[in-house]
């Protein structure tokens, strides 16, 4: 049985990341077990995200305003980099962290044809100077791209007198040590601490 509108409903799902056949298959059977109303109002909320989310002219956050609400309330001692504004969700469990983020938009990546120049490095510069930033904290993901693009902020801001930091590494709470792979082992054998 072959329902075309039904067809490019479960294709537009399955374009989202992590969304395999059946799932958007569920969905899409969601979606015709709502009334109208609640269709309207669920398509409604994907346009006005998409209308109203812009970047933070500031720190490259998704936000509804020209300046993001962590950039207008936060400490602008401590600058807490990131690959991409999802990240800055994570992050902010952290309740400890009062300071403010900046996104860098991706990480150096040869193999993608990407470059120091394609991501918001210059803007980070430029922000770290404006507030007399004290620490810079590297939070990009553990792999070469992320170690690559850590160690290349860092040598551009030490010689400014800027703390440059990394998220310390090594094995998660509540995972098994006989599922941690060699690197993950080395870097917490390397980052341990005195108890």
């Amino acid at each position: 049985m072959y329902i075309e509108s039904l067809e490019k409903l479960i294709n537009n799902f399955r374009s989202l990341p992590g969304v395999g056949y059946k799932t958007a298959q569920r969905y899409a059977y969601s979606i015709l077990n709502k009334t109208k109303e609640e269709v309207s109002e669920f398509a409604k909320s994907i346009v006005d995200a998409k209308n109203n989310i812009k970047f933070c002219k500031e720190c490259g956050n998704f936000s509804e305003t020209d300046i993001c609400e962590i950039c207008r309330k936060k400490n602008t001692d401590i600058i807490c980099v990131v690959k991409e504004p999802k990240d800055i969700a994570v992050m902010e469990k952290v309740k400890s962290f009062d300071g403010v983020f900046h996104v860098l938009g991706g990480t150096i990546s040869p193999l993608e044809n990407r470059g120091p120049d394609d991501i918001r490095i210059k803007e980070l510069l430029s922000r770290v100077q404006k507030y007399g930033t004290k620490e810079v904290i590297m939070a990009l993901n553990p792999d070469v791209e992320g170690d690559a693009t850590a160690m290349y902020i860092s040598k551009l801001l030490t010689p400014l007198g800027v703390k440059v930091t990394r998220l310390a590494q090594g094995i998660s709470m509540g995972s098994d040590i006989e599922f941690a792979d060699e690197v993950t082992l080395s870097r917490a054998m390397e980052k341990r601490t005195t108890l």
